[in-house]
Formats: C-alpha cells, structure tokens, sequence
C-alpha cells in the first residue's frame, strides 16, 4: 500500500513539474504597431521558420489559399477607413490570406478574423478587398516569415510580405491629405457651433466668467438653426445666471416645449422647475 502511495505522489509531482514548464513556440508570435500618416495600424501573426524545407510550392502549394503565417489567423487592424485595391476598407480588423503563385499571389483583406488558419467555408461576401500583387525573387533566403510596412509616406505604405526568397508588396492608401485638409479648414474658417456650445456649458460649469459663457452661447444658437431641448436648457441656464432673466425664461420655455414633443419628461420637469423659479409659472 505505501509502494501504491508513493508511485502516485511520485507521479502527481511529475505531472507538476511539466505543467510549469514552458517551452518556445515553433512560431513565434510578433506584433506591430505603425502609424501612417494620422492612421494607426496593427499587424499581428505568427511566424514560421524554413528549417531546411522548400517553402513555395512544397509546405505552402501554389494556388491555395493560406493562412498567411501560421496558428491563429494574421490580423491587421485600421484605425480609419484606408483604401486597398481600388475599394474602401472601413477601419476595423481583417484577417489576411493569401493564394501564392510563381509570378503573382492574390492576398485578400477578411472580414472575419477570428479564424484559427483558413476559415472552415470560403465566404466571398467577407471579402473587404482583394489585390493581386507580384511576387519578387531575391537573391538571398530569409529564414522566417516576416511581414513589414514599408515606403512609408504619409498617405500610403506597403504591406511586405517575405518568406524564402519571395517579396510581395500590397500599397494600402491612407485618407490623411483629406483628413489634414478637413481640419486645417476648420480651423481656420474659426470654430463651429458645437464649438462655441461646449466652451459656453465648460464656463458655466466651472464658474468661469459667465458674460463670455453668454457671448459664446449667442454665436453657438446663430451658427445652429435647430438647436436641441438639452441645448436650450443650457442657454436658460447661462442666461438666468448672467442676470438675463427674460431670455432664459425665453429660453426655458422653449427647451420645455421640444423636450415635450421628443417626450422627455425629465427635462420638462427641470424646466418647470427653473420656470417657477424664476417667477414664469
């Protein structure tokens, strides 16, 4: 009975010591993170190694599609809309698979990417885009799959992916001109209303000075023709406190009277509130 003990505490410290022990991965798992121009771009995968083997069309076949690495699919992430083969990719997460050949692969952009390698059914609907790019020779092997951004610019980049003695570069677009240009109109044809609204509400909330908080509150109602009940209800707010007691009562009523119509009744019962206050009910 003691021999039966020890033999199963001997194995129970056995089993132990081997789930603690850590061993690396065949193929290692890398991340990396670009911003391109204003854009920020995640890539990660898996990354296999050679070791002797014939890579294109031995353990990868040609003209099939692969799941770009190995283990769990290759993910890339878009902080923003980019554009890839001619067509608009939202911002979000793809996986990335490819269908190497001799002269040329086709890589494709996958809506679902939480594939463990090939999805188990080809859903073409999936497909956010799809770009057949060439495929260089180089004079020299490398040894593990490995994948970069490069010709860095501020509205574009490449995808490289090198694996053997095979480059494949697939350009991604970036909207950051549109986007710089947007903002540098902005800001030069001065603030906006919601501009003006927010910085009005900041001074009446922080007790800062509350003439300027009306002056910024007056351009915020010129610039928007259809304010809101909650907009109105701040205007009141700055108003009454500024000492204008009529237009906040103007004011009061009107926020009460959209908040009615949008069948708010938490914002009718604050105006009601302040209206009595102010001697209006």
């Amino acid at each position: 009975m003691k021999k039966i003990i020890l033999l199963f505490s001997a194995f129970l410290l056995t089993v132990g010591i081997q789930a603690q022990i850590q061993t690396p991965q065949a193929s290692p798992f890398q991340k990396i993170e670009q911003k391109v121009g204003l854009t920020d771009v995640t890539l990660e995968y898996s990354r296999p190694s050679m070791k002797g083997r014939t890579i294109f069309g031995g353990l990868v076949p040609y003209d099939a599609i692969w799941r770009t690495g190995a283990n769990a699919s290759t993910k890339i992430t878009f902080s923003d809309d980019v554009e890839i083969g001619g067509k608009t990719v939202k911002a979000g997460t793809y996986a990335i698979y490819t269908k190497p050949a001799v002269s040329s692969w086709d890589v494709y952009f996958y809506s679902d990417a939480n594939n463990w390698g090939n999805p188990p059914k080809w859903d073409e609907d999936k497909v956010a885009a799809h770009v057949s790019a060439q495929a260089y020779p180089m004079a020299m092997n490398v040894e593990t799959f490995t994948m970069s951004f490069d010709e860095l610019k501020n509205d574009e980049a490449t995808l490289g992916i090198l694996w053997e003695k095979t480059y494949v570069g697939v350009p991604i677009k970036f909207n950051t001109d549109k986007t710089v240009t947007a903002n540098i109109e902005k800001v030069l044809n001065g603030p906006g209303a919601n501009e003006y609204y927010a910085a009005a509400v900041y001074y009446l909330e922080a007790g800062k000075d509350i003439k300027q908080a009306k002056a910024w509150m007056d351009k915020a109602m010129e610039m928007n023709k259809d304010p809101k009940f909650y907009q109105l209800r701040q205007k009141a707010l700055i108003y009454a406190k500024a000492g204008d007691k009529k237009g906040a009562i103007e004011a009061a009523k009107k926020s009460m009277e959209l908040a009615k119509a949008a069948g708010n009744t938490d914002y009718i019962a604050l105006n009601e509130k302040s209206l009595r206050e102010w001697g209006a009910m």
